[in-house]
């Protein structure tokens, strides 16, 4: 068969179809094989999800035997094509194959640790992306169609900027299997239609359509045309009538789908559910073991002994015993080919090499400016004063926003769009492939599902940074938090983070979000206070390869302090302004930092009361610091309370302080001036405050060991 790679070069790949149907006589006794195995598993236990993967059996045989070009014992394989389980319930589909096919971690006694108490199992109930095999961590529906659109995005950005006539470096495709309910989570529809929109012909969904969810048949909640719908979204269609039992078939399709030279491919497969059990075509057979006599009756209708457990014969294993040998041809094939490509196109070829290590331009830093204008900024602006020139030369970066690329601040001179290269917008707004500057539409959620997409490829090969306001991460939170989970480098960029954003009112204006976003665990949430600070929050960012940042700034012009230092900024908090005979430490926080200078300069010249001044753009950096680096920056320990003053709700600031002045209500919709004195957030009144609570511990011996809520 032909394909047409990403940069449009042909290439001929050799048919899997003669292959298959000499094997024919094999897979009767394979997919019964893996029937009981999948049974097996979900028995030993007594829990699991069976049933999806006994349907899915034949697509899982067509795909790992003769269609996905992949290496069991090169993993990480560069090139390889990408496999991503959206309905990640019916992860022993995905462990029984890594295991057949010869991936080394994925051993006999590890593949019946499914559902034991074991900690080191590799078959946890979720796919985990640490795992051999595992790309992608999937388990909330949707977010797992979402990142296979990502790393197909990531495929035909890197083959359009790296892949010279003959040299096809990145030539892979992306495969991913989905349920009934993937295909009714919004955020799956939201990827849909971006895949669709960019016609993305390099990656295939197929779907698993056995028409049945937890609560029952899938018409108690959809009867919409399924292949109109995509078809409708931009994407070719193929039906297979009997998903069970014809691998040939399935075979056919998906080589179709490689082949496709304008869309994506939707691979429509009617399967049933927990085949041949006593609760076959059931809600019943999704997520519970079939029992022992349920499982006892298959193995006999098979012609198996009821007796015998975990049974893979050698005829099995033999059908399997080639592709490690098949997957590292082909690594050394790809090896080959870069080796000559170097020799060819020595410059390109040490940049490729250079992303496919994950590595940026040792002088990234010396893009950010030295020093920023004295005048009021607002942070969103100086976000872009910072990473702009860096966005602009060094290509690991694909930057986007949601549809709000006039309040981001994240566009850079001479920025290309990522748009298929036919495309012709009415705005004028064209692009191709190549292109690193992202518009995803009103979606914020597939936003970052996809963007774990583009950082999950390779490992810091490309760096995601999505924007948008601060407020509408909440409906990104659940993507932003699997991105997280699974320790992927992705940059957010968050603005209008305060009351001070004015009239959009308390819709835009977050008062909870920063506390959902301190507690999850390995994300950076920083809220910098000027234009120094946010350079500091840029480099933290840029240097967590790990871990996912939020930089959250302001709408509103923001004065620049001669105190703040971006190097510290990676200490979570540091000093702005010391006083040893302070009775009190003020915490400023991103867009109300300089109100707290503001408060010490006014409690010394009204009240006579010194105060130091601590800037605390980012909790998760302050935890990592020493003990005595915290106790020098807070000194509670020497008796000296802490206030911190953020118009957000107080939740997390007990473990840092002793007072705060924060917000406990909604926002109000005012201009942004109004909005602060309407909460109390103007100097006077903080000052106050400060010195009440002050007044409050001389005649409280135990105040201060409380929190406080001025």
């Amino acid at each position: 068969m032909t394909v047409v790679q990403s940069n449009g070069v042909h290439k001929s790949l050799p048919s899997a179809l003669p292959l298959v149907q000499k094997s024919t006589k094999d897979h009767d006794l394979v997919l019964k094989t893996f029937r009981l195995l999948i049974a097996d598993l979900c028995q030993q236990f007594g829990g699991g999800h069976p049933g999806g993967a006994i349907g899915m059996a034949a697509i899982g045989v067509a795909l790992w035997k003769y269609v996905m070009r992949y290496a069991p014992h090169t993993p990480d394989f560069f090139n390889r094509d990408r496999f991503v389980l959206s309905n990640g319930h019916t992860c022993l589909f995905q462990y029984s194959f890594l295991h057949l096919t010869g991936y080394k971690a994925m051993t006999f006694d590890q593949m019946k640790s499914y559902h034991s108490d074991r900690v080191d199992a590799l078959c946890p109930g979720h796919p985990e992306i640490e795992h051999e095999g595992i790309e992608v961590t999937t388990g909330p529906l949707g977010q797992g169609i979402a990142n296979a659109v990502g790393l197909a995005m990531a495929t035909k950005n890197l083959a359009t900027t790296y892949n010279r006539p003959g040299y096809d470096v990145v030539s892979n495709h992306t495969w991913c299997m989905i349920g009934d309910a993937c295909l009714q989570e919004g955020v799956a529809l939201e990827a849909i239609s971006l895949a669709g929109h960019f016609r993305l012909n390099n990656l295939t969904v197929v779907y698993d359509n056995n028409q049945i969810t937890c609560d029952g048949s899938v018409d108690l909640t959809n009867t919409e045309n399924v292949n109109d719908k995509m078809r409708a979204s931009g994407w070719d269609v193929i039906d297979v009538e009997d998903g069970c039992y014809d691998v040939e078939g399935i075979v056919r399709a998906l080589e179709q789908a490689r082949g496709s030279q304008e869309k994506p491919t939707f691979i429509n497969v009617k399967t049933v559910i927990g085949l041949d059990s006593h609760v076959a075509g059931t809600a019943t057979a999704h997520g519970a073991a079939f029992g022992v006599n349920s499982v006892s009756d298959i193995k006999k209708l098979y012609g198996f002994n009821p007796e015998e457990h975990f049974v893979i014969g050698d005829a099995v294993r033999q059908f399997f015993k080639e592709l490690p040998a098949r997957g590292e041809k082909w690594v050394q094939e790809w090896d080959q080919l870069v080796k000559d490509y170097t020799t060819q196109h020595p410059e390109i070829a040490a940049e490729f090499q250079a992303r496919v290590r994950g590595e940026l331009p040792a002088n990234w830093q010396d893009h950010i400016p030295s020093s920023f204008p004295e005048k009021p900024t607002a942070s969103r602006a100086s976000s872009g004063l910072v990473f702009n020139p860096i966005a602009k030369e060094v290509k690991s970066f694909m930057v986007g926003t949601a549809d709000l690329s006039p309040s981001v601040n994240m566009i850079w001179p001479g920025k290309t769009d990522f748009q298929h290269p036919d495309l012709r917008t009415n705005c004028g707004i064209n692009g191709n492939y190549s292109g690193r500057y992202i518009h995803w539409g009103i979606r914020e959620h597939a936003m970052c599902a996809i963007s774990n997409g583009l950082a999950a490829y390779s490992p810091n090969t490309i760096i995601p940074v999505t924007s948008s306001f601060f407020m509408f991460y909440l409906y990104a939170a659940p993507a932003v938090r699997m991105g997280a989970l699974q320790h992927l480098q992705g940059i957010h960029v968050a603005t209008h983070d305060s009351i001070g954003m004015g009239e959009d009112g308390p819709t835009h204006q977050p008062i909870e979000l920063a506390a959902l976003y301190r507690a999850m665990p390995n994300i950076l949430y920083i809220r910098p206070g000027d234009s120094e600070e946010v350079a500091g929050a840029w480099i933290a960012a840029i240097n967590a390869k790990k871990t996912p940042t939020i930089i959250s700034t302001s709408r509103h012009a923001l004065p620049q302090l001669s105190q703040t230092r971006r190097d510290a900024v990676a200490r979570g908090a540091y000093v702005l302004e010391e006083d040893e005979s302070a009775t009190v430490t003020l915490i400023g926080v991103g867009a109300e930092l300089s109100f707290a200078l503001e408060v010490a300069s006014k409690l010394k010249a009204e009240k006579g009361i010194n105060a130091r001044v601590v800037s605390f753009p980012c909790q998760r950096l302050f935890e990592q610091q020493s003990l005595e680096y915290k106790r020098d920056m807070l000194r509670r320990h020497r008796g000296i309370p802490a206030v911190v003053i953020e118009p957000y709700a107080p939740n997390g600031w007990e473990r840092y302080a002793n007072a705060g002045i924060n917000i406990k209500r909604f926002g109000h919709s005012l201009p942004g001036k109004a909005a602060y004195k309407f909460f109390g957030y103007e100097i006077d009144n903080l000052t106050s405050k400060v010195a009440g609570y002050l007044d409050q511990l001389k005649g409280d011996e135990y105040l201060q060991s409380e929190f406080v809520e001025l």
